[in-house]
């Protein structure tokens, strides 16, 4: 009972860090309830299978966080409009297990090595899978620890140097010291060195945040210019208007909504992800001749000086001789379309940029691992609201250049601003304001659009970017480069949300140097692996 007291507690106060709902200052603690289970289980307990144990004890913590910060899931729908249960569960099972595994390998190298080279595999070996986590293609960083003060931009302003991935280094950091403290205790009873240990968590809790206000209120970057952006927030129910309104029509609606507030000079017009064309897509080789990319055109001859940014469905046809994408799907045995979930930048008189999205959802717009997932699953993806196929995308990111003006966007789509180092790609490629698109819409009203936004408030930080982000359902928003929304609509609005962008040219040691403590991470998991093996080898050549 004791054991699993310990363990609710830890997924109690996880669950009760998250944004944007929660405390983040719990999380400084959350894990070590679950550190004392593993340690009382593995040391004083007459369990005979402990391992399985301290598995089955971890797994329960961890379904608990998942589902209570991201339960919403379950918002998603079927194609019959029931809501999803395979949305919610197969994330928080999976997710839950890899959580668990890692935790497992905590428990057996600390039982190997000892204690203390234990708890610095746990850092190692967390800060890798988070990592792993951000590239491989079931990837859900979601719960990344450095996540956590996404509400707080305030007390994280030295993102900008070592990006999220140093506030799960953090994270971690003081929940090991908070546990070595407990243990040094109960082992010695010393209060001098009780003092001690306590004056050094506080002062890694403390330090790191004296530093951010004082970078915050320091914060003197002179912008290189400025830019008058229009965010378009229409408000098309994905799951019904998209595909049974006429696309000449969700296009007139998004234009008049533009029309209707395009007070002075607009520089900037940004429509959602996926605004046009509802239903279908667009064919990437007759963009030219496109009727609704050319009315746009048309609305923009009105509005001289202006371009206008929007995430559409696209596709490419490939004939049987052609080289042909992996990605691409056959039409007939002829025929070969290749699909995308695609930026474009519209201007008078010049070609249309294109940038397809580079980090697809799994289950949505991928098939994760599809030669080996396929067989097994057969079309279970299509609960997730998914696809049998997967989506194309870009190797390298974009940023669009502006034929009237300095700016030059960063065109995120959607899932992409969860994504750190990936997001400085686009600020390497020359983008000095980040333009999101996304559709926030798929969960109804919920805390997963709320998190969506409070996550690119880390992206502005770690890149000291600002961003205009336009959302079909909202929440639209303009935030600055200290990571604080300067102005934002409601949730369920048909409305537009107007700001002046400023742009930023300098980039910050996290745009060029990326997760530099994740990559350190894999070498001492390395190293201390390699350390284990090299001890168990002596302790057999004694042995013999």
């Amino acid at each position: 009972m004791k054991y699993l007291l310990l363990t609710l507690i830890s997924a109690m106060l996880l669950s009760v860090s998250w944004p944007t709902y929660g405390v983040p200052f719990f999380i400084f603690f959350a894990l070590v309830p679950l550190l004392m289970m593993e340690h009382g289980i593995s040391k004083f307990s007459a369990y005979k299978r402990k391992s399985w144990m301290v598995f089955g004890l971890s797994y329960l913590c961890f379904i608990v966080w998942n589902i209570v910060t991201t339960g919403w899931l379950y918002g998603s729908k079927n194609p019959d409009g029931s809501h999803s249960m395979m949305a919610v569960v197969f994330p928080v099972l999976v997710n839950s297990f890899l959580y668990s595994l890692v935790f497992q390998c905590y428990h057996w190298y600390k039982n190997a090595q000892g204690t203390y080279w234990g708890l610095g595999f746990l850092i190692a070996i967390w800060m890798s899978f988070e990592k792993f986590h951000l590239n491989w293609e079931m990837t859900w960083p979601w719960l990344n620890l450095g996540n956590v003060f996404s509400e707080y931009p305030k007390l994280i302003q030295w993102y900008d140097t070592l990006g999220a991935t140093g506030g799960s280094f953090w994270i971690l950091l003081i929940n090991v010291l908070v546990f070595y403290t407990l243990r040094t205790w109960e082992a010695g009873r010393k209060r001098k060195d009780l003092i001690r240990n306590v004056s050094i968590v506080a002062a890694l809790i403390i330090l790191p945040m004296i530093i951010s206000l004082i970078k915050y209120n320091n914060f003197n970057e002179k912008p290189s210019g400025q830019v008058n952006v229009l965010m378009l927030q229409p408000d098309l129910d994905p799951y019904a208007e998209k595909y049974s309104k006429d696309s000449l029509t969700i296009e007139n609606d998004l234009l008049t909504l533009a029309e209707n507030n395009s007070k002075g000079k607009i520089d900037y017009y940004i429509a959602p992800e996926t605004a046009l064309p509802g239903r279908g897509s667009i064919s990437e080789t007759t963009f030219e001749k496109s009727v609704l990319l050319n009315n746009v055109k048309g609305f923009l001859s009105k509005h001289p000086g202006a371009v206008f940014a929007t995430g559409i469905s696209s596709h490419r046809f490939y004939k049987n001789q052609e080289n042909i994408p992996k990605e691409a799907y056959q039409l007939n045995p002829e025929l070969w379309v290749e699909s995308y979930n695609t930026a474009i930048q519209i201007a008078p008189q010049e070609k249309i940029q294109v940038y397809h999205k580079g980090k697809l959802v799994p289950g949505v717009e991928i098939f994760p691992y599809m030669s080996v997932l396929k067989p097994l699953l057969g079309d279970a993806m299509l609960n997730l609201g998914g696809t049998v196929a997967s989506l194309s995308i870009d190797k390298e990111r974009k940023s669009f250049s502006n034929p009237y003006n300095k700016g030059r966007m960063a065109p995120i789509i959607c899932y992409e601003s969860i994504y750190g180092e990936f997001t400085t790609e686009y600020v390497k490629k020359g983008a000095n304001f980040m333009g999101i698109m996304t559709n926030d819409s798929w969960w109804g009203v919920t805390e997963g659009h709320k998190q969506l936004l409070s996550y690119a408030k880390l992206r502005a930080i770690e890149n000291r970017r600002e961003i205009a982000r336009a959302a079909n359902s909202g929440i639209s928003a303009h935030i600055n480069a200290k990571g604080e929304v300067v102005t934002d609509t409601f949730y369920g609005d048909q409305t537009t949300l107007f700001a002046k962008v400023n742009l930023y040219e300098t980039t910050t040691f996290y745009t060029r140097a990326g997760d530099i403590l994740s990559r350190f991470s894999f070498f001492a998991l390395g190293f201390l692996l390699f350390y284990f093996l090299i001890e168990k080898f002596k302790s057999r050549i004694k042995k013999a």
